[in-house]
Parts: C-alpha cells; structure tokens; sequence
C-alpha cells in the first residue's frame, strides 16, 4: 500500500511539525504532544481539553481554537494519549475558571482521562468530564464497554465550545456538552478498510463487493456484511437505525462524515439521500455539514450523526468559530 509517509514511526511527529508550520495561531508542542490555542489560558473561560488516538483527523487536533476546543492531545494512530498529555494540556488552558475533558468511549481514553482529572485536581485544576458514546450500531466492541464515541464528538465539542467561549460557568458548560452527547447518535459504513502506518497494509479484508454496515472509526466490526448497496440503501439503513434508536422531537443538525478516502462528489450525493430519508420520516432539519471530520485513516465509507437541537443548541452553533477543521462566522 502506498503511504505519503517517511517512517511509520515519526508519523504523528511529522504531522505534528506540519500542522505548526500551517496554522502560527495554534501552539503545537511536537515533544510532548499538546495542541493549544494560541492566546491560551483565555481569563474567565473554561477551557476545552480532548483527544484520541491520531488518524482521525481533523478531529480532534484540527478542532482546536476559538469557539471550540482550547486544547487537543493526540495519541499514536488509533492509540489513546497518556494522562501526562491531558494534565499539561489543562494547566496551559486552565486561567482558573475550570477545564472541561471531553472524553470519547473508548477503553485506554477513559482510564487515561479519569487518570488525568485526578492529577489536575491534585494541581489545583477544577475538572469536569463528559462522556461521548453516540454510535447506535453495536452495544459493546474490540475499544469499548457501551457504545463507542464517533461523530457527536464534533456537536459536543462545538456546541460546547461556543458556550465557553460566551463565558459560561464550568457547570454549565459541561451540563450543555451532557445534553448534546444525550440526543446525538451518529452510524457508520465502510466500503474499504483503513490502512495503518505500522502495518502498512489494510487492518482487516473487506471484498470489493461488500461493505460492512455500522463500522466504527478504528475499522472495528459493525452489525453485518452485506453485498455492495446504493447510496440510497444505506441512506435508508443508517437513518433508519438512527431514528429507530431516538426518535426525534424537534429539529435535528445533520452530520454527513466522510471515513477519509471519500470525495466530496459521493458525500454531497449520500446527503441528498439522507435528507431524502429525513424527508420521508417527516424528521425537520435545521442545519447540515457535510465533508470529511471524523475520519479513520484512508478507509472509504461514511457516517451520518444527528443531533436534536433546541433553540439554544441552534444558537450556539451558529456561533463563530475558527479552527483549522471548522470555521465560520468571524
């Protein structure tokens, strides 16, 4: 398999060294593997602090700056960051109204997590932490007990960063990114298998003539493999599995994720499809973001994840926001 790559092993350094020379207003710290924003610690903000095994990119690195994530700490591929990570990152962020952890369910990231808010708070950090687990297609899998966290990470971390950017106090900030990871829930498809660095080949086989439906962001197994479908048939699986989990009330945003390897021409296509569907279950939509934002590695697929929003909800993400991976507004 072809990689633009030097050594599988200086991958993430590498990215990490490019991402700096990119974006002068983020502080990349390559040693260490801590992404902040520049004007950090912000006085009388609670700071955002998450992050993930690399590879899924932009998320969570590329989240990184006003209006959504203060700091970002980024693992090896597919691998969780380690409490020291976490902890530096929430000092450089901490201007002592609080840190928020936004923590995706995956085994090594709650344990590394929960490590690190013990540590903070031994430093004299206020923490809070919230759980995302919105992915409907499989209960438990090889990273998780419970449901894994895939796209609502992207509504928590934005809805929730608008809100601190605002000034809003610690418990209120983490009461809103609970309420969005309560009423997201995002599935996944996979039309190939990611490729990783360190094997360099792709992580499990997948026929040109299948896909696997509910797949998640590390190429773990999903419900079942079915021979190849239309964009149409896996608009109606996935939101119907969507709908079938939590029923909205109200209007919903719309994430329409690409995997990694997936153009835009197919995703805006899928979308048309999943809006349809919506459409046919007489589901509101309120807002819509389509392209590639919660990816694994060059797997092609997608993922579609829908967040019920009130007016508040709707508000916030409206807010400005200015980060490498999601911007408007400013």
């Amino acid at each position: 398999m072809k990689m633009l790559i030097n050594v599988a092993e200086r991958v993430v350094a590498d990215a990490l060294r490019g991402m700096a020379q990119a974006h002068p207003e983020l502080v990349v710290d390559v040693e260490n593997r801590v992404i902040v924003r520049r004007d950090a610690p912000v006085a009388g903000k609670v700071g955002l602090v998450s992050g993930g095994g690399s590879g899924h990119e932009p998320l969570h690195g590329g989240f990184v700056g006003p209006g959504m994530l203060d700091a970002a700490c980024p693992g090896e591929v597919f691998t969780s960051p380690v409490p020291d990570q976490m902890v530096r990152a929430a000092a450089a962020v901490d201007s002592g109204a609080g840190v928020l952890f936004i923590v995706k369910n995956y085994t090594g990231d709650v344990l590394n997590f929960d490590m690190a808010a013990e540590l903070a708070e031994d430093e004299g950090i206020q923490v809070a932490k919230v759980l995302v687990q919105d992915d409907v297609a499989v209960t438990d899998s090889l990273y998780t007990a419970g449901r894994r966290g895939t796209g609502g990470t992207l509504f928590v971390e934005k809805l929730a960063g608008a809100a601190a950017e605002e000034g809003a106090p610690l418990d209120r900030v983490a009461a809103i990114a609970r309420r969005v990871a309560d009423v997201s829930r995002s599935f996944g498809v996979a039309l190939s298998a990611p490729t990783t660095p360190a094997k360099g080949s792709p992580t499990f086989d997948l026929p040109v003539n299948e896909l696997e439906l509910g797949i998640g962001i590390h190429g773990e197994p999903g419900r079942e493999r079915r021979r190849i479908m239309t964009s149409g048939e896996i608009a109606d699986f996935a939101v119907d599995a969507l709908l079938e989990d939590r029923p909205p009330n109200g209007p919903v945003l719309v994430l329409v994720n690409g995997m990694g390897a997936t153009p835009l021409l197919e995703l805006y296509g899928f979308n048309a499809e999943v809006q349809r569907v919506l459409g046919e279950r007489r589901v509101a939509v309120a807002r819509t973001l389509v392209g590639n934002y919660v990816t694994s590695l060059d797997m092609a697929g997608c993922s579609v994840t829908l967040c019920e929003a009130d007016e508040e909800l709707l508000r916030l993400w409206d807010a400005p926001v200015s980060t490498p991976g999601l911007r408007w507004g400013r």
